[in-house]
């Protein structure tokens, strides 16, 4: 592998590593980590890394050079986080040059590996359904989550275009879900409205953040953790207050 590289490109390469991964939901540690990776890879042993869920700030030890990276969209899209962490272990075996470890990041955070949307709402539609199951309802309501779930998801999927408030794009979201749901219970296609109503939210439902609060909070990185936890239990409160509105509507 090629070794000859300036402080300023290396710096680069690993803040971009690092920006893709926290932008597609990978935890603080595991960022952290696979900077300091690839900067340990080019014989850099000290280097100090600050990231939190909007930002990152990266530093070369025994340097000048400090980067700083804004993060102002996140998602989950952990495909890109297996390809940045599949880099760094290339890139520290010497399978792969700093250039063109460089050039790949930059085709991956500009290109969008991401499944079509309909594949998308097809997978939410399934796990809305099969939820059913998980929470011992009936057979009968599968259809009822299954529409309601792939619903709830598209809504999410466009109205996130328009709006660019994550905590509305999910409050009508799961209106979207509360309205179907008793739609369909109240023409006789589902029988228990509350099974209906929980197992097509739950492809909306924060789990990753949830698990990344968690894991970044046992791991010491305090700001981290508590300000996904903060984001994770709005999102949770938004899909509440749609669900509510609709039974304050119709009951």
């Amino acid at each position: 592998m090629d070794k000859k590289i300036n402080n300023h490109e290396l710096g680069e390469l690993c803040l971009l590593a690092g920006k893709i991964m926290l932008e597609s939901g990978a935890e603080t540690y595991r960022v952290q980590d696979t900077m300091m990776r690839i900067a340990s890879s080019f014989g850099i042993r000290s280097s100090n890394s600050y990231v939190t869920p909007t930002g990152i700030v990266f530093s070369l030890c025994g340097t000048e050079q400090t980067k700083l990276a804004q993060i102002s969209k996140r998602s989950t899209d952990l495909y890109k986080v297996i390809i940045v962490n599949s880099i760094s272990r290339k890139i520290s075996s010497g399978e792969i040059s700093a250039a063109e470890a460089y050039s790949t990041l930059r085709k991956i955070e500009k290109g969008n590996p991401k499944y079509p949307i309909y594949i998308k709402i097809l997978a939410a539609s399934i796990v809305s359904g099969f939820s059913i199951v998980v929470f011992n309802g009936e057979w009968n309501d599968f259809f009822p989550a299954f529409l309601a779930g792939g619903a709830g998801f598209l809504c999410v999927s466009y109205i996130h275009h328009l709006v660019d408030l994550k905590f509305f794009t999910e409050f009508f979201a799961a209106l979207i879900v509360g309205l179907m749901s008793y739609f369909f219970k109240y023409i006789g296609f589902g029988e228990n409205l509350p099974n209906i109503i929980v197992a097509s939210i739950m492809p909306l439902v924060p789990g990753l953040l949830i698990t990344n609060a968690v894991r970044d909070l046992m791991a010491g990185h305090l700001v981290s953790g508590l300000s996904k936890g903060a984001e994770a239990s709005l999102t949770a409160f938004a899909i509440g207050a749609g669900v509510a509105v609709v039974f304050s509507l119709f009951n």
